[in-house]
């Protein structure tokens, strides 16, 4: 988490403002998406970040003549406000009563009969079709045009240029044409006929492809487009080896360039096109215009990648045991190097990025370590920097979440621990957030069951003392791929999205104390067969990441029999696979000392 220079933003903002009013323009939607609805994007299409100063993965920017606003969820409360201070912008709460939406606020702020502009490029169309509903209801217009970050933007990253890789087989689990397949008889179920594949993660998944565009993210900037008996990828082709070249061939894939969609796309012949939900307002707007039979539904991409087959579940299992080494090794020496004093947050980062890369088939991390001493803890997507990294003490919590993509898996683990004495309060909330943790971790539930159905049962702890926290309680997590993926997720909200058999989806409940300190226990689990009865197919999760959670700052008698059951059984079974790993005398004692038993 950076803190922008607010003048540069004031001045970055007034340029935008000159852009406007030469096209007439009211007010101009920046929203953080690229030209496929990612949620992380190449450093090109940070264009929010950039006008605002705000470097969060969601929100939205709205800048009108003579006001600004960014619209961001609860993740980003604390960092957003922050970030925004000394700037034009004014912090709108998404999902807090009394926060308007942005339509709402434009109606409110702007003149009768104004024009909006936006990018059609970055904007989600069917977010954009409902933007323009809600301005036009209220007479007012809205303009899906050009890019001014174009010409504003003059020091603006390229889009990158770096090396595509195929995913081995023995990893992927499944061949590409298989894929296709598969994908073509489930475009054919949703009565269409051909697709056109918008997602970085959807396009890796289906040709078993891999590269390095996104921070974090093994993904490359491309789209694809799936036909009856053809299979086209758009993508800078200087990005691709002989060998990439070679395996796509074999595989009677066509080349085209990135910016070739749009000529390609008008060039087919009449068919029944699926165009996903999450595609740019551009390229639905050049289907439509094609006088395609458009089929609007979700990609199957999205469910059909979520459920992970046995090669996948295979290479996430050894991935934990490689990362869960890493941990024990960074947590053995952990609480000495903060009692000799010099370890800070960003120091906390190094010593475990390092432990990790030194794992057989360690790619890079799997998003930005989350290092929040005291009450950083509590600034949910906290990031150090230089000017806030702070030294840790040998008391009170930090809580450390972090992860890893190895090539054969991705991690994400959560680890909130006592660096030496803690309060009753600290005590009292980590014990609730353990309660929580194991409540969703031992659940039972019918196959199909939606994630918002299940969030009650990590929620339920917390509310029976008048406790919450605003984010999700679990994500999807790809197979060397985002660790964000969908489109199961466990949260409050409404997601009706089935989780079945496959699955993987993290526990990830916590609690955030403003100035004081938070609190997350998250470790990533797998939705597997329970039982069969004559109520159908019973499911539970197996918890794949193997790492101990600390002890210390437990609440002893908070906890009920079966809770400790659970904490016993999951730390003797962490015990038993890592102890045979770690060759190391001190990393051994360390370990068993970590999973004794309560």
């Amino acid at each position: 988490m950076s803190q922008p220079d607010s003048s540069l933003i004031q001045k970055r903002v007034e340029a935008l403002r000159s852009w406007m009013k030469q096209r007439g323009l009211a007010a101009f939607v920046v929203p953080s998406t690229d030209a496929h609805a990612s949620e992380y994007v190449p450093a090109h299409w940070a264009s929010r970040a950039w006008i605002s100063g705000f470097d969060g993965s969601a929100g939205t920017a709205v800048v009108t003549l003579d006001a600004a606003a960014l619209w961001t969820d609860s993740r980003y409360f604390l960092a957003a406000a922050e970030q925004l201070e000394g700037t034009p912008f004014q912090l709108m709460k998404e999902r807090v009563a009394g926060t308007p939406t942005i339509a709402q606020w434009l109606l409110q702020t702007l003149p009768p009969a104004s024009k909006v502009g936006l990018d059609g490029w970055v904007n989600i169309g069917s977010e954009v079709s409902a933007l323009a509903h809600d301005l036009a209801a209220g007479g007012m217009s809205l303009c899906v045009g050009e890019d001014p970050f174009a010409a504003l933007w003059t020091d603006r990253p390229a889009l990158p240029q770096r090396p595509v890789e195929v995913q081995p087989l023995e990893y992927a689990g499944e061949e590409m044409e298989l894929k296709v397949g598969r994908l073509r008889t489930a475009l054919s179920e949703a009565g269409a006929d051909a697709m056109v594949v918008t997602a970085l993660d959807e396009v890796a998944w289906l040709t078993n492809l891999r590269g390095t565009d996104v921070h974090c993210n093994p993904v490359f900037v491309a789209y694809a487009m799936v036909l009856p008996d053809a299979l086209h990828l758009f993508i800078d082709t200087g990005k691709l080896t002989e060998s990439v070249k070679s395996y796509l061939a074999a595989r009677s894939v066509s080349l085209h360039a990135y910016t070739d969609l749009l000529p390609f796309l008008t060039s087919l012949p009449a068919c029944r096109l699926l165009v996903p939900p999450s595609a740019n307002a551009r390229l639905g707007a050049a289907a439509r215009s094609a006088c395609f039979d458009i089929v609007e539904a979700a990609s199957p991409i999205a469910a059909m990648k979520a459920v992970k087959n046995e090669a996948e579940v295979a290479g996430f299992r050894r991935a934990m045991l490689r990362d869960g080494v890493a941990l024990v090794r960074f947590l053995r020496r952990l609480r000495p190097a903060v009692e000799a004093g010099g370890m800070t947050e960003m120091g906390v980062d190094r010593l475990l990025t390092s432990l990790r890369a030194e794992q057989p088939l360690f790619r890079d991390i799997s998003f930005d370590t989350i290092a929040g001493y005291a009450d950083h803890g509590a600034i949910v997507h906290y990031e150090a920097t230089p000017e806030t990294d702070r030294p840790l003490r040998p008391e009170g919590l930090l809580l450390l979440d972090s992860g890893a993509q190895y090539q054969d898996g991705t991690t994400d683990i959560t680890r909130t621990l006592a660096l030496g004495p803690t309060t009753a309060e600290e005590r009292h909330v980590y014990t609730l957030v353990l309660k929580a943790h194991i409540s969703l971790a031992r659940l039972v539930f019918p196959s199909g069951s939606s994630g918002t159905q299940l969030d009650l049962a990590a929620r339920r702890p917390l509310w029976q003392e008048g406790y919450n926290f605003g984010h999700g309680t679990g994500h999807g997590v790809g197979s060397y791929l985002n660790v964000h993926e969908g489109p199961h997720q466990i949260r409050m909200n409404w997601m009706p999205a089935p989780i079945t058999a496959g699955m993987t989806v993290t526990n990830e409940p916590g609690l955030y104390l403003a100035g004081r300190f938070g609190v997350r226990i998250e470790n990533i689990l797998l939705a597997v067969p329970h039982l069969e009865t004559e109520f159908g197919t019973f499911l539970r999760f197996e918890t794949l990441t193997l790492c101990p959670i600390d002890t210390a700052p437990i609440e002893r008698e908070l906890l009920e029999p079966a809770e400790l059951e659970w904490l016993n059984t999951y730390h003797r079974r962490v015990r038993n696979e890592l102890l045979p790993l770690l060759d190391d005398e001190a990393d051994r004692r360390w370990l068993i000392d970590a999973t004794q038993p309560l």
